[in-house]
């Protein structure tokens, strides 16, 4: 089995958002902000290539939006999702797999573009995989949510025929990684637990988004459920701890992956490294 990263762009949210009740003066040693508040993040996706499936965790934010959409957000950088599969060796065809996390729209945007005036397919050989909770819960959406649910990104999955559900009963289709369900950020959002080698590689999705949300009180003001992401976290750092996990940061703009460790703090960042490091 081989891992690729495949980097889509950055793009900068509200720091205040990001980081909930924290105040700037404290999460500003991590995330420093721009002028307008805002802060940069990655939107860092990954290949697995085992033998015949080649499985695509995330893909990104797109570019199908308009201008106005995209002028909140300030994509930036020279990565993209179709060059950064290029460069690992591979084309959108190549897909077998799209695993979502969960379909808020910078991590599932990608998977569907405008070919002319119609929405189709960027993995046309894929299946497409959600689950049905999280699936009535995006097409269904809180007020909260709705804005984080885009229709355009989401429906063309299953009018295509290519949308599948992974069982929420504790087994996994795959056979690269088990999925850990997280319920704080939004309903079932899916983080897969990848066996490489002699090491249990975490893709944090946004159960952790970067290493300035270590601390258990560090938790975004997207999550619709605060108090259970500081569960939820809780116990996936201390579990993490326990079992030297590597963290894959999606969202991480200066950091690929990290270990965390006990201290009579709490759990907190252990160190810092490329996935190239274990690759």
């Amino acid at each position: 089995m081989n891992l690729h990263i495949i980097n889509t762009g950055y793009f900068k949210l509200d720091g205040g958002a990001m980081f909930g009740v924290v105040p700037k003066s404290l999460w500003q040693r991590t995330n420093p902000a721009d002028d307008n508040n805002m802060c940069t993040w990655a939107m860092r996706c990954l290949l697995i290539e085992d033998g015949d499936k080649l499985i695509l965790i995330d893909n990104g934010i797109g570019n199908k939006q308009s201008d106005k959409f995209f002028s909140h957000f300030y994509l930036h950088g020279d990565f993209s999702l179709k060059g950064s599969l290029n460069q690992a060796g591979f084309s959108e065809n190549d897909i077998t797999d799209m695993f979502l996390t969960h379909l808020h729209f910078d991590h599932c945007g990608g998977g569907v573009a405008y070919e002319g005036e119609k929405l189709e397919l960027v993995f046309k050989n894929a299946k497409y995989w959600s689950n049905q909770d999280h699936w009535k819960w995006a097409t269904e959406p809180n007020a909260r949510e709705k804005a984080s649910f885009l229709k355009e990104n989401i429906m063309p999955m299953q009018e295509s025929g290519h949308l599948n559900f992974v069982p929420l009963d504790g087994s996994s289709p795959f056979s690269q990684f088990d999925i850990l369900t997280a319920d704080g950020h939004t309903d079932k959002q899916m983080i897969p637990k990848i066996k490489y080698k002699d090491h249990t590689i975490v893709f944090a999705a946004d159960l952790l988004p970067s290493t300035g949300h270590i601390p258990l009180p560090y938790v975004m003001g997207y999550d619709t459920r605060p108090l259970l992401t500081l569960d939820e976290k809780s116990a996936f750092l201390n579990e993490a701890a326990d079992n030297e996990y590597i963290i894959f940061l999606e969202h991480d703009a200066a950091n690929e992956c990290c270990t965390v460790k006990h201290t009579e703090k709490g759990v907190r960042l252990d160190r810092t490294f490329p996935l190239a490091e274990i690759l």
